[in-house]
């Protein structure tokens, strides 16, 4: 499977984008999905994830309440809308799938990635 994320930019604290993932190769509704994103100088962090088709969602606590994550299992996208920006959340971001129909937090559980977006967040 391949994955084409986009939808990065420079946004001010306090602003918002959506991040977009399109998935190809295979059935997109057979795996859950999930964002995860890497900081300058850190090491990649989980963010959100998305179950394979029933929406079950979970989220680091970090975004709690500030970031979606939603699918289009048509379309064959999942999404990420970030509000309530921090300088905080800047960082590459990644959509990545899993083989599991369950939403995982796990890195490990992953085994497509896409190149990632960045995003920045200014003060």
């Amino acid at each position: 499977v391949q994955l084409q994320a986009s939808g990065g930019g420079l946004v001010q604290a306090g602003g918002s984008l959506r991040l977009s993932c399109a998935a190809s190769g295979r059935t997109f509704s057979s795996y859950a999905m999930g964002w995860f994103r890497q900081a300058p100088g850190k090491e990649r962090e989980f963010v959100a994830t998305i179950s394979r088709s029933v929406g079950t969602t979970y989220y680091a606590d970090s975004v709690k309440g500030r970031f979606t994550i939603s699918r289009d299992n048509v379309e064959n996208t999942v999404y990420l809308s970030m509000n309530s920006l921090k300088p905080g959340d800047t960082a590459v971001y990644y959509c990545a799938a899993t083989l599991s129909s369950y939403a995982s937090t796990r890195m490990t559980d992953y085994v497509y990635w896409g190149q990632g977006t960045l995003v920045t967040v200014s003060s």
